[in-house]
This record gives structure tokens, C-alpha cells and sequence, in this order.
């Protein structure tokens, strides 16, 4: 449980990625995106960014899939050049703003979901919502309904550290994280759909488990995650938070296992 934490997200620039990156327009709101298309594609796959995390993480995974598959990854509402909105930020909303997100591309599904950390818990919600749009979903590290506490049960310093370094849209979407997790648990299951977890477990000696506080570790909450998805491949990757930079060959061979196992 210790290394699914959002607070281990760090910005990072890649500028080689960012120079792809596009922004326009999308219903007055300043959105930026890449977009790879393939017309004869069968897939488009659909990345997530964790918290504080924007699009350029994925530079090396993108890389890797674009030859296969469409491809679209996005900074949501406040990071990077994505204008910010006073709408709300819990997942139902940001879940529909990728999804509009992706018809204003013209990108149709099915598609293959790839969310890290923060970014893991709105794919689940929207392969719930909308699972006839999904062909598979690959969570990187991912947070589950339920792992992080409700934001009043924050300890004072950390929400003090919030508010000095995070910025408005990061709170208000750390804010709606325990929102977000009841969210996904009203929704229906999904365990037809094919789901590789990739979860960080570092061997090393210098690493240092950091929740700052606002994670449920007791043991029930932490059996309901392992129970949940059953029929989910999970693989234990020796690695850091931030995997699709540290280990970008495992989130792009799950990617591929994904289409292949669609394509059978």
C-alpha cells in the first residue's frame, strides 16, 4: 500500500514531449493534449496523469505504443498549459471532461485506459461508467477507492504543506480524492474487462515509505484493495512512484499484452 501514494508525484519537464504537446480550444477553455493517430488502428490509447504530474511523463511510453495504436494523453485543468476551471473536481467531472476530451479529437473507442497513481483511480471510474468504451485499463501505481483519507482527517501539517505548495487545482482534486473513491464503488463491476496492475514495490535499502499522514493502512482497508478486480493481472514492478519514467518498458509491454490479448 505504502507505494501507491500520490504525494510521491513530482513535476518534471521533458522538453522533447512538451514540444509535441498542442493547446487549443475546447469549449472556450484552453485544453493541452497530444494526439497520435493511426485511421487503422483498432485502439486509441486514452493516458492519465497522476497528481502534479503532467503529460510529459509519458513521453517514453507514448513512444513506445504510438507505431501500434492512436494515442492521447492530456493535462487536465490547471497543469501545464491547460487552462484551470472553477468547475468541480471530483472524478465524475473530470471523467467527463476526458471524455468530451476525446470526441473533440475524433478519437473513438474502444479504448485502452492508462492512469498513474491519481490518474489510476479516474480510469476505473470511467471504464465503470462507460465500459462499452473500453477495451482494457492499465494502472501504473495506481490509488483505489478507499487509500486515501477524507480531507478533514488530513493532519494539520500536511494540510498547512497543501496549501504552500500545491497549487489551487492540485488541492481541489486531493480535496475530492475519498469523493472520487465512493464514486467508483457505486458503480457497477468491471471485471470483464482485461486489466493489468502494475504496483511499485522498490528493493532497495534507501527506500523510504512516505504518506504524510493521510493513507489507510489498516488492514481492512488494505484487504479490500487486494480483493478488488479478481480477475486482474498484477505484476510487482521493483521500480519508483513515478514508473513510466523509472521502468517505461513494463507500462508499455503491459499496454501491448492488453492489445495483443484483444487482438486473440
Amino acid at each position: 500500500m505504502r507505494n501507491i501514494l500520490f504525494v510521491l508525484s513530482v513535476l518534471a519537464a521533458a522538453p522533447a514531449m512538451a514540444a509535441l504537446a498542442v493547446t487549443t480550444l475546447i469549449d472556450g477553455r484552453q485544453v493541452e493534449y497530444r494526439t497520435l493517430k493511426h485511421p487503422s488502428a483498432p485502439y486509441t490509447v486514452v493516458f492519465e496523469n497522476g497528481s502534479r504530474v503532467t503529460l510529459d511523463k509519458w513521453d517514453k511510453v507514448i513512444e513506445g505504443v504510438a507505431p501500434q495504436a492512436s494515442v492521447f494523453a492530456y493535462n487536465r485543468p490547471g497543469y501545464g498549459r491547460s487552462e484551470s476551471t472553477a468547475a468541480a473536481r471530483d472524478g465524475l467531472s473530470i471523467i467527463e471532461e476526458l471524455r468530451h476530451n476525446l470526441q473533440h479529437e475524433g478519437l473513438k473507442p474502444p479504448y485502452i485506459l492508462v492512469g498513474h497513481s491519481l490518474g489510476g483511480l479516474y480510469v476505473q471510474l470511467f471504464a465503470k461508467r462507460y465500459p462499452q468504451e473500453v477495451a482494457g485499463i492499465v494502472l501504473v501505481d495506481a490509488l483505489y477507492p478507499g487509500v486515501i483519507k477524507k480531507p478533514e482527517d488530513f493532519p494539520a501539517l500536511t494540510r498547512l504543506g497543501a496549501m504552500l505548495f500545491f497549487s489551487n487545482s492540485v488541492r481541489r482534486e486531493i480535496s475530492a480524492i475519498d469523493q472520487t473513491g465512493q464514486q467508483v464503488l457505486a458503480q457497477g463491476n468491471i471485471d470483464q474487462l482485461p486489466m493489468i496492475r502494475l504496483v511499485n514495490q522498490p528493493k532497495g535499502a534507501t527506500a523510504i515509505p512516505i504518506d504524510l499522514g493521510v493513507v489507510n493502512s489498516d488492514p481492512q482497508t488494505i484487504a479490500a484493495v487486494r480483493a478488488m478486480y479478481p480477475q486482474a493481472k498484477t505484476v510487482v514492478v521493483d521500480s519508483d512512484h513515478q514508473m513510466q519514467t523509472a521502468s517505461p518498458e513494463v507500462v508499455i509491454q503491459a499496454i501491448k499484452d492488453l492489445m495483443l490479448a484483444q487482438r486473440k
